[in-house]
């Protein structure tokens, strides 16, 4: 994205969850550079005063767990108080779960999934849509999966949960597109954040690279660049999605 399409951010709020790692990093860097007007949320408040001292522009954080609705609520109450809207939200945070096989998944695999990685989607967009509402429209992007799109053996807890980000993501679009609040989701394969680089996924990198066309995961500025294109207030006709960011990996 060039420097004029991302100056469509000036001034705008932005909040975004899971925000102290991966993409979320980048994710802010780059919208501060646009000039937008940041609102972090994550589990870690370490890392969150960290990059908020490291980073020059306007900045407002706090301690967020996702699956708390409480949490989610004051998150969305802070981007308000401090620039008196809501224009963007990045519904980042998630997490992933050890692979075993669909015998082997158990109640407790199941519902941790969908409360970090479903159960958080629903939380965030309730109140960041009523907020958008009152602000007279926004954008929301739901960070889901390639597993969310596809199968995904030996992850069916993470697969389902990845799934139901979908389907939230499609039926709010379609409810709440009058209002004016656009609501997408991106759908990317392993890409070389801590997840994959400082875990013994990097054991299996030469095999997930394998299996995508382009024969290379994404760096975290590729996934990054394409969030910022598709909530850009220039995408003002696209919602109900969900974009693959794979490397040519579903479209066999």
């Amino acid at each position: 994205m060039d420097q004029e399409d991302m100056g469509e951010f000036s001034g705008k709020s932005v909040l975004i969850t899971g925000a102290a790692g991966g993409f979320g990093r980048v994710l802010t860097s780059k919208l501060l550079e646009a000039g937008a007007n940041i609102v972090l949320g994550d589990l870690n408040e370490a890392a969150l005063a960290e990059l908020a001292a490291s980073l020059p522009g306007r900045i407002a954080w706090m301690r967020c767990d996702v699956t708390v609705e409480a949490d989610q609520k004051a998150l969305v109450d802070l981007a308000v108080a401090t620039y008196g809207r809501l224009d963007i939200a990045i519904n980042n945070a998630g997490g992933t779960s050890p692979m075993k096989s669909f015998l082997d998944t158990t109640e407790q695999d199941l519902d941790r999934n969908f409360a970090l990685n479903a159960k958080s989607i629903f939380l965030g967009m309730k109140h960041q849509i009523a907020a958008m509402i009152d602000g007279g429209g926004g954008s929301i992007m739901n960070v889901a999966s390639v597993a969310g799109i596809a199968g995904a053996p030996k992850n069916v807890a993470y697969g389902a949960a990845k799934h139901a980000v979908i389907g939230m993501t499609r039926t709010a679009a379609v409810e709440f597109a009058r209002s004016n609040v656009r609501v997408n989701a991106v759908c990317p394969y392993f890409s070389l954040t801590p997840l994959v680089t400082q875990s013994n996924l990097i054991e299996r990198k030469k095999q997930m690279e394998a299996a995508v066309p382009m024969k290379r995961l994404a760096e975290p500025e590729e996934v990054a660049s394409a969030i910022l294109a598709l909530v850009s207030p220039s995408n003002s006709y696209l919602t109900g999605q969900a974009v693959a960011i794979d490397g040519g990996l579903t479209a066999f």
